[in-house]
């Protein structure tokens, strides 16, 4: 299993998040590996060229995983651009029927909006995305140094990364109709 961190603060929260959740899978039995996208040069996909900087190791290690999360802070109601991104160099060859689970942090209000984006575009994608999701709304106070403060949100998260080593293998779902819809997304 792999988890995105889809921000690329030195010190992130999504970061942090993302490696209770890896602790979670690693519990479960999963192998996991975090994708630091700062340590990829991902330079804005230009769709006339199959590879650009670092995306075709972004690629094999997304393809090669049995389970993805997918972590993102809030920008705007919505997930990071460097998320938007890397799913962009990524499609259905990586993510068409697999399991995806969602983690979302925000500094104010409740991320859901986020979680509901990312939701869809993994429906198009013909991903089977974990009904639990992990919202982190407030996210300073909810980290006491690198730790989880609260032992309820600490279970969430690790819940995650179980869950995704649980359901990695799930038969997959007959296509969605959004990915169907997505006529020429390999163009």
């Amino acid at each position: 299993m792999v988890a995105v961190c889809g921000s690329l603060r030195d010190h992130s929260y999504t970061r942090l998040a993302l490696e209770h959740v890896l602790a979670g899978a690693s519990a479960a039995g999963g192998t996991t590996e975090l994708v630091d996208l700062r340590e990829y040069d991902l330079p804005p996909l230009d769709a006339d060229f199959d590879e650009q900087g670092d995306s075709a190791e972004l690629v094999r290690v997304v393809d090669g995983a049995d389970a993805v999360i997918l972590g993102t802070p809030v920008y705007h109601g919505s997930y990071s651009g460097v998320l938007k991104n890397a799913l962009d160099y990524c499609g259905f060859d990586e993510f068409g029927e697999k399991t995806v689970g969602l983690l979302a942090v925000a500094g104010g209000s409740f991320p859901v909006t986020a979680l509901e984006h990312l939701r869809s575009v993994c429906r198009s994608l013909n991903s089977w995305v974990l009904p639990h999701q992990v919202a982190i709304p407030r996210v300073s106070s909810s980290f006491d140094g690198d730790d989880i403060a609260s032992d309820d949100l600490r279970d969430r998260v690790e819940r995650l990364g179980r869950d995704a080593v649980v359901y990695a293998n799930i038969e997959p779902e007959p296509p969605t109709f959004e990915s169907a819809e997505n006529v020429g997304a390999d163009d």
